[in-house]
């Protein structure tokens, strides 16, 4: 009798050996199932909306909305400097730059820093334009440069600036920016 119990005991823990090892090879087959699922689909990312309308991100391409609405605020900091605020403002474009292109973008603002620090030189940009190319990662922005020597304005004109992007999976950073130079009519 103790061997037929032992023997029952004994069938009753295979069954249930089994049942659990149906069961974790079901569930390891359906988290494999899940990783394969989420590395072949699109990532997206939903930003609070703080402008005008709301912005999702996609790891597909840049949207339009979210290329204009970057742009126009690394203009805002890339376009205006005085001389009280230029290491500010050279390190808050540095932060916004791809890391490629940080060595070339630093160096060129350090001929603007020295150029400016101790002057009392001012800019300040009005813009009146803006557009972008999500397939190029470019936009453009078109206002008037004001440039203010103490407190005196000396001088405005309009001017585009060009700002080249790189996008990597929902990074977006600046590659570069610069006057676009007008085409000369007489050619």
């Amino acid at each position: 009798m103790d061997l037929d119990l032992a023997h029952g005991n004994a069938q009753r823990v295979l069954r249930q050996r089994n049942a659990l090892a149906v069961a974790a090879l079901a569930l390891g087959l359906l988290l494999a199932g899940t990783f394969v699922v989420a590395q072949r689909r699109d990532r997206e990312i939903v930003l609070v909306p703080t402008l005008r309308t709301p912005v999702t991100l996609s790891s597909v391409a840049v949207s339009p909305e979210y290329l204009e609405m970057v742009t126009r605020d690394v203009a805002a900091v890339a376009l205006n400097r005085s001389p009280e605020s230029l290491t500010w403002w050279m390190n808050s474009i540095l932060e916004l730059t791809d890391e490629r292109a940080r060595g070339q973008v630093k160096k060129d603002l350090m001929k603007i820093v020295a150029e400016q620090q101790g002057s009392q030189i001012t800019q300040f940009f009005t813009p009146d334009m803006l557009q972008v190319d999500p397939a190029h990662l470019q936009s453009d922005v078109g206002g008037t440069v004001h440039t203010v020597v103490a407190s005196k304005e000396v001088t405005n004109a309009h001017r585009t600036f060009r700002f080249t992007w790189s996008y990597n999976g929902v990074s977006l950073k600046l590659v570069g920016f610069g006057m676009v130079a007008k085409a000369d009519p007489a050619k």
